[in-house]
């Protein structure tokens, strides 16, 4: 079988990289982006980071910035407005996953209108142009929107989240600078760092896995679990491991799909506004005992990059306990919490095992699941 690997045609990567963004802009032909950003790192002065840049060679932009955590089918629908009021000709998106995808989706619907409803946007879209050119920018620790195919939006009407896959809606370029990301709270670091950890394991024993996304993940793993707990206490050594190793990540799951992991913190964000990192940092430990069965004997190359000692003596059962119990210690480490009490309802249950059931994350879960198996994760987690 043929492996399609998609990638940003260019990224820069280390201390300083947005130095290059006007040059970028430059040369394309680019008069104005569209700068997309959460209200939070605008008003902190993150943002000045870059558009400093695009004053001091002379480049007009206007800032969007009505783009919330989770972000819904209306926040994309005032991106798309602000652009066309703009007179913009490109998207500068910075931030953490939800300007990211909302920056993916605006692109997206400006040169394919006919799917200005956005809903009709979720699974595989057919459309048919690229998203208008974009340079992304990453400031959390975890997400790699900037280098992957997927983005999801909330549909607060019917309150939970869809996933929408599209090889149009990939940045051109990417600009990871962990600068961007030294001013983020320690909570918001550990949360998306756990998200980039799901990332890489969940892409690691994912049915759709490969030899190059394999390569990608075991060294995001190892980057992560070396560099995690140093990033939340906003070391430079932790900041550029994190800023490389959620990257990376990307670069493989973007590729060959996730699990149920995934598709059960979404409906969490949708039905609550859990932070998505929160939630699969959760449920991580849960999906892994829960995949064990299928995929433990991947879980000793997963432990061994996490640094598990003695992992190569332990049988393949010791190798999997040992490997669910290192992801656990790295989520206690930085402050995670160890379950869902005071977020999951029992009443909701059911709708949100329907809905992880349908998430396109689901289908590339190891094991076969349904929704009375999932119903049975979330109650463990009361």
């Amino acid at each position: 079988m043929a492996n399609r690997i998609m990638l940003n045609e260019t990224s820069y990567h280390g201390a300083g990289a947005v130095s290059a963004i006007p040059g970028e802009l430059k040369a394309r032909g680019l008069k104005k982006p569209l700068v997309c950003c959460g209200p939070s790192i605008l008003k902190h002065g993150v943002v000045a980071k870059v558009t400093d840049q695009l004053d001091a060679e002379g480049i007009a932009y206007e800032i969007f910035s009505d783009i919330k955590a989770n972000p819904t089918i209306e926040n994309v629908q005032a991106g798309v407005a602000a652009y066309k009021a703009a007179g913009a000709d490109c998207i500068v998106a910075i931030g953490g996953g939800s300007p990211m995808d909302t920056s993916k989706a605006i692109g997206i619907i400006i040169n394919n209108p006919e799917f200005a409803d956005v809903r009709s946007l979720e699974g595989v879209a057919p459309t048919k142009k690229h998203a208008v050119f974009t340079i992304a920018v990453p400031t959390t620790a975890g997400t790699a929107a900037e280098v992957t195919i997927n983005y999801v939006i909330t549909d607060v009407e019917k309150k939970r989240k869809f996933v929408c896959v599209d090889t149009n809606d990939i940045p051109e370029i990417a600009v990871v600078d962990p600068d961007m990301m030294s001013s983020m709270p320690k909570g918001l670091t550990a949360a998306t760092g756990m998200d980039a950890l799901t990332h890489a394991i969940e892409g690691y024993i994912t049915k759709g896995h490969c030899v190059i996304s394999d390569m990608f993940h075991l060294e995001a793993i190892k980057l992560i679990s070396q560099s995690l707990r140093g990033a939340v206490q906003n070391t430079p050594e932790g900041r550029e491991g994190m800023a490389l190793g959620q990257y990376i990540a990307g670069m493989g799951f973007s590729n060959v799909g996730l699990g149920i992991v995934h598709s059960m913190a979404h409906g969490l964000s949708a039905l609550y506004d859990t932070p998505h990192g929160v939630a699969c940092a959760i449920l991580l430990p849960v999906g892994l005992e829960y995949n064990k069965s299928v995929a433990g004997e991947r879980y000793r190359a997963v432990g061994k990059a996490m640094g598990v000692v003695g992992i190569d003596e332990m049988n393949d059962v010791e190798a999997a306990d040992a490997t669910i119990a290192a992801v656990k210690q790295l989520s206690a480490d930085v402050g995670i919490p160890v379950n869902l009490h005071g977020i999951l309802k029992e009443e909701d249950i059911q709708f949100l095992a329907e809905s992880a059931f349908a998430d396109a994350c689901r289908p590339g879960n190891p094991r076969d699941t349904s929704v009375e198996e999932i119903v049975e994760l979330y109650k463990s987690q009361l």
